[in-house]
């Protein structure tokens, strides 16, 4: 049986370690980060992710951390309604509950944390002291601007979107209790700015502003103060509950994303290292399809290293699979963005943030 390096313990690392997990594959996660680095970040979930999950966690159990949005409403930065659509199936979760739950199936001694691993010239990962990893197989799954894609694919072009976000997680049950079971967007007339808000729980709301980045600068290095300050003024004169969140949120683990896409795809794979979710393919977060990629991504693999004694041809059959939903997602992603920036009367009326193949 082959030995697995799984990199990375995010959604994507933790989804295919889950999957090697139920067919008794023999396997290892090294993720760079400590345990507890969670940030007040949070994801969408069609029903295909939740089809996929099912199969590797316990729904009840996934359903309790998070909430089904009944129907996307978009609006103007003062609250009057542009336009409804009823979602199917759409679910919010945290990222930190959603990294527990996946956590909970992986034998501790199998993730080490705080353990930043590099390839070298002969293609393997070694420890920081130079150490060798014996593997036989390297599932690279440690984000978009993944240091082991840029190491295997040298001539990789990554560019900057024209959109930046602020994502967070405010706690406050008189704020929560205010808002219904929806996914709100509110839009400035002029484009290139937004504010999203969905319910998590009773007492839980995840909120995102998106940024034209040519417009609206927030330094890397700002002060969790200065960035309240700063989106304070920005969102000042909107809609009432949109300049409470901002408030009256905490910003201890807020996080700033700065939005990266690859000008081309690369391969999935070269030699004995393979990549999944983002490290193979990152999306713009308007698809909102980071995490049900991810997971197609860990079982489709999974499937081909079962069936393919070869290991070359089950990456093959891999990437073969799944390179061309991808690349509709990163189509439709660019779309969304499109409309993003544009004044709110060129916007089309009625699509909805997520991208379907």
């Amino acid at each position: 049986m082959n030995t697995i390096a799984v990199v990375g313990a995010g959604i994507s690392g933790l989804s295919i370690a889950n999957y090697l997990e139920k067919h008794d594959m023999d396997y290892h996660i090294y993720e760079r980060r400590a345990k507890t680095d969670l940030t007040g970040h949070g994801f969408l979930i069609p029903q295909e992710g939740i089809e996929y999950l099912s199969q590797i966690i316990d729904k009840a159990t996934l359903f309790k951390q998070g909430n089904f949005l009944k129907k996307y409403i978009k609006y103007s930065h003062k609250g009057n309604i542009i336009a409804e659509k009823e979602l199917n199936d759409v679910f919010v979760i945290a990222r930190s509950s959603l990294i527990d739950i996946l956590t909970h199936n992986i034998p501790s001694e199998k993730i080490s944390y705080e353990k930043p691993v590099s390839l070298c010239p002969q293609g393997k990962l070694t420890y920081s002291d130079g150490t060798f990893i014996d593997s036989d197989i390297i599932i690279v799954s440690d984000g978009s601007k993944s240091r082991i894609r840029r190491e295997v694919f040298k001539d990789e072009n990554m560019r900057s979107v024209r959109e930046n976000e602020v994502v967070n997680i405010i706690e406050n049950k008189e704020i929560a209790a205010c808002i219904e079971d929806n996914f709100m967007k509110f839009h400035h007339e002029d484009g290139g700015l937004a504010f999203g808000i969905l319910k998590l729980s009773e007492d839980k709301i995840l909120w995102y502003s998106q940024f034209d980045n040519e417009k609206y600068n927030i330094n890397e290095e700002c002060s969790v103060e200065n960035l309240k300050e700063y989106l304070s003024e920005i969102f000042e004169d909107w809609h009432p509950l949109v300049s409470s969140i901002i408030k009256e949120s905490s910003y201890e683990n807020v996080h700033l994303w700065r939005v990266y896409e690859l000008e081309q795809l690369n391969s999935f794979y070269k030699d004995n290292i393979v990549f999944v979710g983002d490290a193979a393919h990152p999306l713009i977060p308007f698809t909102s399809q980071g995490v049900t990629s991810a997971l197609k991504d860990a079982f489709t693999l999974t499937q081909y290293l079962i069936e393919e004694e070869n290991t070359t041809e089950a990456f093959r059959k891999y990437e073969t699979e799944r390179k061309p939903e991808i690349e509709v997602h990163i189509r439709n992603g660019r779309t969304l963005l499109h409309q993003f920036l544009c004044p709110l009367h060129q916007q089309t009326e009625n699509i909805v943030p997520i991208s379907y193949k």
